[in-house]
């Protein structure tokens, strides 16, 4: 069995920008992959190019199948997140487990307001 799991303190899904995100990283995998990464990025989804920002990676070298990991790490100024008619801008948090990218996700919202901005005529 394969499992790999962000747990963010607080169980928050806003954060103003310039925050600082607090958790625990957990991965139970058959094997010791020779790495597992952490990345906080951002990405867009909806109609037309995508697009993404890895803003920072947290690598865990040589680890053993079945461990967990407290992280840090402190969003950017910006980009926001937002929601329009034809494109949303997401934050996310990402376990990879390294070479097979088997992965775990965890999205929040990063606005000043703790909700994502809404372009106007989004609806």
């Amino acid at each position: 069995m394969s499992a790999l799991q962000i747990e963010l303190t607080g169980n928050l899904t806003a954060y103003p920008p310039g925050a600082e995100i607090t958790g625990r990283v957990a991965w139970q995998l058959p094997t010791a992959p020779p790495a597992i990464e952490l990345r906080l990025f951002w990405f867009t989804r909806g109609k037309g190019t995508t697009d993404a920002g890895v803003i920072e990676t947290i690598r865990f070298d040589y680890p053993r199948p079945a461990d967990h990991r407290d992280f840090r790490v402190r969003l950017p100024a910006a980009p926001y997140s937002f929601s329009g008619k034809l494109i949303s801008l997401i934050w996310a948090l990402e376990l990879v487990s390294l070479p097979d990218n088997q992965t775990a996700r965890a999205e929040f919202t990063v606005s000043p307001t703790g909700q994502e901005i809404l372009l106007e005529g989004a609806r």
